[in-house]
């Protein structure tokens, strides 16, 4: 509870900050399509995920239009103990999907936004406007060099230290 309370604060401080640049979001996600399962292939990480091995963000679309969010890794190895957070995403822009918050400890919700989303909905990247975390995920955990590198370039782009991009190690599969 007191890591929760952590990233919660951590998250609105961060929010209240102000912006150096606009941040754009993808034009549309079709909410249905991006609900599943997403595996984290590239982050730049908060603390909660500094020695995270597995890890998998999974959505699901509740009936209030909310998302119901199940974050998973493995603690210090792929096979060190199971972590598990709730997390619930809120929609900001209804217009485009693509900018959400992300609600780990009521009432804070972290800047959450949807900045790369390939056409067949397998690769995506996460940003923040601050610039400070950015979550890379992919429908499947294998993820080339060479997609790496892309995103690397990406997020660059959009204003991120790429040198901090670092990719978690997945079980094969």
């Amino acid at each position: 509870m007191l890591a929760l309370t952590a990233v919660a604060v951590a998250l609105l401080l961060s929010a209240c900050a102000s912006e150096e640049s606009p941040m754009d979001t993808v034009p549309h996600v079709d909410l249905e399509r991006f609900m599943g399962d997403w595996y984290v292939v590239a982050v730049i990480p908060t603390f909660l995920e500094k020695d995270a091995y597995n890890p998998l963000e999974s959505y699901a679309l509740n009936p209030d239009g909310t998302i119901a969010t199940r974050f998973t890794f493995n603690k210090g190895s792929l096979d060190g103990p199971r972590k598990v957070y709730h997390p619930t995403g809120f929609v900001r822009d209804t217009q485009t999907n693509a900018l959400w918050g992300m609600q780990f400890i009521w009432p804070f919700k972290g800047d959450f936004r949807i900045i790369y989303l390939d056409e067949g909905y397998q690769l995506t990247v996460i940003g923040r406007a601050k610039r400070d975390y950015v979550w890379v995920m992919a429908r499947d955990p294998a993820f080339s060099d060479a997609d790496f590198e892309r995103m690397k370039a990406f997020v660059a782009s959009v204003g991120y230290d790429a040198s901090q991009l670092q990719r978690p190690q997945h079980s094969p599969r």
